[in-house]
């Protein structure tokens, strides 16, 4: 009877502990976990496992794993808010698979994503036709973004639609995605100086979009 006590015990601690720390760790979907958010995840669901199955051991030996997980997990949270660059190397960066209706097959290559996978992740957003597709993303998370194309298109007409590039985040130039649009950071220091813009180090975001641009600046 005392063994049961101790397992219920230990499974209520446990998944009060658990869900105390998922809410630190802040609100993101399933679908959208990073690779360090699942590791750390599946870390943690397995020693809470062991702990509730080992009821010889100490609790401390399991609390005090999960709470440097949960640390190392805050920290990086942290440097990933501070800096653009960390923030790619530990969540990576969307890639384009599909470009103004041009499938990039360099792109898919470097994901490891093929046609296979393209086409249930097009079904499963309910097109049928690659065709129909201006622009496809494929996210961090491996869901894929789908911006189709306009019926006037479709039909032959012009379609001047583009994708909104962030040409800055978190004060930083996004060099790839000038490239895309075969525009150079001097043009964009100009731009940015003609509308009143000085210093991109103060602006949080800069997209740009059928000649527009949207600015939005830091906090201060």
């Amino acid at each position: 009877m005392e063994q049961y006590f101790i397992i219920l015990f230990r499974t209520v601690l446990l998944y009060l502990l658990i869900l105390l720390i998922f809410r630190l760790m802040g609100k993101r979907e399933i679908g959208e976990l990073s690779i360090l958010d699942l590791v750390v995840y599946i870390m943690i669901a397995e020693m809470a496992s062991m702990a509730i199955e080992n009821t010889k051991d100490p609790l401390v030996d399991t609390l005090l794993p999960i709470s440097i997980l949960v640390i190392i997990q805050i920290t990086l949270a942290i440097l990933s808010l501070k800096s653009k660059k960390f923030r790619d190397i530990v969540d990576g960066k969307p890639t384009i698979i599909i470009n103004n209706g041009k499938i990039d097959e360099k792109a898919m290559r470097s994901q490891r994503y093929n046609f296979d996978d393209l086409l249930l992740q097009l079904r499963e957003k309910d097109v049928g036709n690659i065709a129909d597709v201006k622009y496809a993303i494929l996210e961090p998370s491996g869901t894929l973004s789908i911006f189709q194309k306009s019926q006037g298109n479709k039909d032959g007409q012009e379609d001047n639609g583009s994708l909104a590039l962030p040409l800055i985040v978190d004060g930083e130039i996004q060099e790839d995605n000038l490239d895309m649009i075969d525009k150079s950071r001097v043009w964009l220091l100009q731009e940015l100086k003609k509308n009143g813009y000085e210093e991109t180090k103060d602006i949080s975001f800069c997209s740009f979009q059928n000649g527009e641009f949207y600015i939005d600046m830091k906090d201060r």
